[in-house]
């Protein structure tokens, strides 16, 4: 298998790097203790990475995205894993049910959304459903040419602040699963559309996790993103090229902490000598090497599947996402542990790292879904 990058995802990783040097990591320090991005510099940080071509960059050419491959995804998932969760969302990785978009919904709906003239959210979970799709209760029904909505979702990224929220609901009850659910465009002044709250989180600061309700939201058939009952597919066709570009995220969050960790024990004395001549440090160090690399064939596999087109991307993917985030919580522990107090407070951004890395487990599918699905697999073959 060749994993050698092609050169023009080269360029694109080298500009997604600038972009994160130079407008974002400047700003991580404030977002973090503020937990809140001005909505001004939000803006800003979106139209900067439209100007760069970033922006939408999973999307296919066809609808106005800038057509990455899954690997180029992953590429740019690595480099803004270097950053924060808050500050990496303004680079533009947007819902991939946005290209199930019908030429009737691109004036008001798509065009906007790829100008970063306003914000989408994709809202999923509920407070009884999660990874198991069967448990969703927010329901859509026909009245008077027209659906009404009720439920309540949360947990949703960017809620608060989106001018759009994707809405998964279920249309046929007693259909199988695959044929229940439709996915609806809801606007955010709609008078059935009520924010409920925000929710302070252990880590992702800045990153607005949100719970809303709709009340008898009523919205026209030309709100429907995709077909009637075909909502599942909406959700879940670009579920793997999510994973694998969160894959790059893991992996870069893993490379900050391992170069802050080598530096550190290159300077660090205790008992005599530098971390790095301690053996013990050493074989952390050596763990998290072989960990990381581990991540990233496995991230490779995945996106090298995917974009041939092989079947077995949807396992490659869950792999890769299973591994990667499991793996940057462990490397983020070691790490702290060689900082030791120095790790611990909040001057470093490794308790930060520490903090974020827990959310890349349940997010997107948590771990033990994708060992179900992985045995699954297994047990099928």
């Amino acid at each position: 298998m060749d994993f050698s990058i092609p050169e023009e995802l080269e360029m694109v990783q080298r500009t997604v790097k600038r972009f994160v040097d130079q407008e974002l990591r400047p700003l991580e320090k404030q977002v973090e203790e503020t937990d809140h991005i001005d909505k001004e510099v939000d803006r800003r940080l979106r139209q900067k990475a439209v100007e760069l071509g970033l922006y939408g960059h999973n999307l296919p050419e066809k609808i106005g995205g800038g057509g990455l491959t899954n690997l180029g995804q992953a590429l740019v998932g690595e480099e803004l894993g270097r950053t924060t969760m808050a500050l990496a969302s303004t680079a533009g990785f947007l819902p991939g049910g946005v290209a199930h978009s019908k030429p009737n919904q691109r004036s008001w709906f798509l065009d906007p959304i790829l100008r970063a003239d306003k914000v989408v959210a994709y809202a999923l979970t509920e407070p009884d459903a999660g990874s198991d799709m069967q448990r969703v209760a927010t329901k859509a029904r026909r009245e008077n040419g027209r659906w009404v909505l009720n439920g309540t979702k949360q947990f949703i990224s960017n809620a608060e602040h989106a001018d759009f929220v994707m809405v998964v609901a279920v249309t046929d009850p007693s259909a199988a699963l695959r044929s229940r659910f439709t996915m609806f465009i809801v606007e955010r002044e709609n008078p059935g559309f009520r924010y409920v709250r925000s929710m302070r989180a252990m880590g992702w600061r800045g990153h607005s996790l949100g719970a809303f309700a709709l009340d008898d939201c009523k919205v026209d058939d030309d709100h429907v993103l995709g077909e009637v009952n075909g909502g599942f597919a909406v959700a879940m066709g670009h579920i793997n090229a999510t994973r694998i570009h969160l894959s790059g995220r893991y992996l870069g969050m893993a490379n900050e902490l391992i170069e802050m960790a080598v530096d550190y024990s290159k300077q660090r004395v205790a008992f005599g000598s530098k971390l790095a001549e301690h053996q013990s440090l050493q074989f952390m160090l050596a763990d998290c090497d072989v960990e990381r690399e581990a991540a990233r064939f496995l991230m490779y596999a995945a996106a090298l599947a995917a974009d041939a087109g092989e079947p077995s991307a949807r396992i490659a993917a869950s792999r890769s996402k299973l591994y990667g985030s499991e793996m940057v919580g462990r490397v983020a522990d070691r790490v702290l542990q060689i900082f030791g107090g120095a790790g611990y407070v909040a001057d470093l951004p490794i308790e930060r790292m520490y903090r974020d890395a827990s959310a890349f487990r349940i997010g997107e599918g948590t771990s033990e879904m994708q060992r179900i699905q992985i045995a699954r697999h297994l047990l099928g073959r």
